[in-house]
């Protein structure tokens, strides 16, 4: 029987990595915009700039953007014990949203740029980490305070967004909805490596305490009777997925509906051990996140669609369905 694990185990790790691997090496290739392959492969201009410094970047993100969602996503069903949780269920998108649009909408034009709209979307994260911490300390905390705290959020930060794209100007309100549609933009290599600095070590945590996320999916007393803090744990993981979702946000802006599809669907192939579906869906949100995207900038080219509106188009009616079916 374990023998038999380890096989499965190591064929859907690397049928997952095969799958991250091949569209991160295929699809910089595809474009809205025609590309030269002849000057591309002989790196010249401008085709290999375009795909140096605008097209594998890009890809990066997604696949790096995907696995964070997607892996915080699988996390966040084990601690609400529900296949239907997402990161945005705890607030923690609604968070990071506010603080951006915050600084979208108050910041003098002069000083605005990209790098005070990450500050501040993580600033957001940072106060519902400090929020859920002050919560960790009472007697009731639990999975399903976590989940009430969350719902609150969401309605608050939401409520305020709306307020500050009324009160915006036409130029700002524009930026506030074009960074609340998300969108998966060239960056900087270094930009991708700070986020890589988040992500893969978070990611690696998730991933050695996945015989632990399986006992707290069982409830608070079989953990319990098990040997684990289970409102410990349930901190822990809610602070790293806190992490990994508020540092793609601070970036990309709100992606919704990865962190559902991806581990659900992967749930019905892989079966409901996270030794087996946390590497899946990270690896598999990394591929399906870095797909959304060339579709979305090679669909209506030359018109580009926001990848969070082609996640939402897909997300929406797989979530209706998920209802139904359940």
């Amino acid at each position: 029987m374990a023998a038999e694990l380890r096989r499965h185990a190591t064929s859907v790790m690397a049928l997952s990595v095969f799958a991250a691997l091949l569209t991160a090496i295929i699809c910089p290739f595809l474009g809205g915009t025609g590309m030269d392959y002849a000057k591309l492969f002989r790196q010249e201009a401008p085709d290999w700039n375009i795909f140096l410094n605008l097209r594998i970047p890009r890809t990066l993100l997604a696949l790096l953007t995907g696995a964070a969602l997607s892996g915080a996503g699988a996390m966040f069903q084990a601690l609400l014990r529900d296949a239907l949780a997402t990161p945005s269920s705890l607030g923690v998108t609604a968070a990071a949203s506010l603080g951006a649009v915050s600084a979208i909408a108050l910041v003098p034009g002069d000083t605005l740029g990209f790098p005070v709209v990450w500050v501040a979307a993580l600033c957001g994260s940072a106060l519902v980490i400090a929020l859920v911490s002050a919560l960790s300390q009472a007697r009731r905390f639990s999975s399903f305070t976590l989940l009430l705290t969350g719902i609150a959020i969401n309605g608050i930060c939401t409520a305020i967004i709306l307020l500050l794209h009324s009160m915006a100007g036409i130029t700002r309100s524009f930026q506030i909805t074009h960074w609340l549609m998300g969108g998966i933009d060239a960056v900087e290599y270094p930009v991708l490596a700070a986020l890589a600095l988040a992500i893969v070590p978070a990611s690696i945590w998730m991933l050695r305490m996945a015989r632990i996320w399986n006992v707290i999916s069982y409830g608070d007393t079989w953990a319990i009777g098990r040997g684990v803090d289970s409102r410990n744990i349930t901190w822990k993981g809610f602070v790293v997925g806190t992490i990994l979702v508020g540092t793609t946000t601070a970036v990309t802006g709100p992606i919704a509906f990865v962190g559902l599809i991806v581990p659900h669907l992967l749930r019905r192939v892989v079966g409901p051990d996270y030794r087996l579906l946390l590497p899946a869906s990270i690896f598999g949100g990394g591929a399906f996140l870095i797909v959304c995207d060339t579709i979305s900038r090679t669909l209506l080219a030359p018109v580009e669609v926001p990848v969070g509106v082609t996640t939402a188009l897909l997300g929406g009616p797989f979530f209706v369905w998920l209802l139904w079916s359940r």
